[in-house]
């Protein structure tokens, strides 16, 4: 069992998707693909006006996507900050020129609304709000709906900018109705294809943002105004070329899409069935005696879980003897705790699924991994 916070476990239908002969990526047979992957992306985060883009790459990518397009070098972006992928954001964002302002929170916090309140309090002029919603690096999850209305009433200009890597469609994001700009994703993780392509979601403000900033954009293959007509022409159904898309992946992605949001799971029901797995996953862990990082468990991703790990044992105890009983975890990657803890991943089929048994065989092994690595230093 594949258990990191990504890749993950995809199913059968993904994977045959995957694995059909290429299709001209301008051919009849394929547009459709496209178009439709396009519509559905706009479910999976609740908006009807977001511009999806689909385009071959990282999740990381689309750190590049909000820079390029829409940071004009000088300009100040406010950063909150809850782990190992909120400095690489604020990285990537500096790297294009911006101004970076971080409210950092402690390991294995989030930050705060009085500390949002406050840094928007201070007459500064941000360009940008952004945030990781589930920092893979330590399972917080920020308040989305909270971080999108405080902008909106105290600093109305500023767009919302949401890394939702880690937490699309096994977190509820309401786009619109939370007034966030950006969700940026990838598809290796909750939406349940292989990793290699880039999601994002843009809302029409953001739009008219890149279309009317005053620089050009720092980018070429990252550059909205070259992908916005490739991605508004395949979902009218019509082919059009920039860059080649990574056609058996969009398909993949497309059958993922497929049932996530057409089975007999509604998302709603998706997403508790995310909740029942993490909180599973959390108990087994305290019954074991081990402490979890987050420290707000009201704030703890449902899509994995970061745990201690007891005294006296590290990764080296663990993740090998989990890797011999079939599961695959990992360590942690928080630069100044990285060895103080292990993660989980639990998203997609591995918790909707509950058939396949993941679930139970991740808390088994975890069981005995840990018994074995217990017994090992007292012998």
């Amino acid at each position: 069992v594949l258990s990191i916070p990504g890749p993950i476990e995809v199913t059968d239908e993904v994977l045959y998707a995957n694995a059909t002969p290429p299709l001209g990526h301008t051919s009849p047979d394929f547009i459709p693909y496209f178009g439709e992957s396009l519509r559905m992306t706009r479910e999976v985060v609740y908006t009807t006006t977001g511009q999806p883009f689909l385009i071959a790459g990282s999740g990381t990518l689309g750190w590049d996507q909000v820079a390029a397009n829409l940071i004009e070098p000088g300009e100040s972006v406010l950063l909150l900050n809850s782990g190992y992928f909120g400095d690489s954001f604020a990285d990537c964002l500096r790297a294009y020129g911006a101004n970076v302002d971080e409210v950092r929170a402690e390991f294995g916090k989030a930050a705060t609304q009085p500390e949002l309140e406050q840094a928007l309090s201070t007459g500064k002029k941000y360009k940008a709000v952004a945030f990781t919603h589930v920092d893979t690096s330590t399972a917080v999850l920020a308040d989305a709906k909270m971080i999108g209305e405080t902008v909106k009433r105290l600093s109305p200009e500023s767009l919302v900018a949401l890394d939702g890597v880690c937490s699309i469609a096994s977190e509820e994001i309401r786009m619109d109705d939370w007034g966030i700009d950006v969700v940026i994703g990838a598809s290796q993780k909750g939406l349940g294809a292989p990793p290699g392509l880039s999601v994002v979601i843009a809302s029409q403000k953001a739009i008219q943002v890149m279309e009317s900033r005053k620089v050009p954009i720092t980018g070429f293959y990252t550059s909205w105004k070259r992908w916005l007509p490739i991605m508004k022409a395949y979902e009218a159904g019509t082919p059009a070329y920039f860059a080649t898309p990574p056609v058996n992946l969009i398909r993949a992605y497309h059958a993922s899409l497929t049932q996530i949001l057409r089975s007999n799971i509604s998302l709603q029901e998706r997403f508790e069935l995310h909740r029942e797995a993490a909180q599973r996953i959390r108990q087994a862990a305290v019954d074991l005696g081990l402490k979890l990082v987050p420290v707000d468990q009201n704030f703890t991703a449902n899509g994995l879980s970061a745990i201690y790990f007891p005294d006296g044992i590290g990764a080296g105890d663990v993740v090998p003897r989990m890797s011999q009983r079939q599961v695959v975890i990992t360590g942690g990657i928080h630069k100044e705790n990285k060895d103080k803890y292990f993660r989980i991943g639990h998203m997609g089929t591995t918790v909707v699924d509950k058939q396949r048994g993941d679930i139970d065989r991740v808390i088994t092994a975890l069981r005995e991994s840990l018994q074995e690595a217990r017994d090992s230093k007292q012998a």
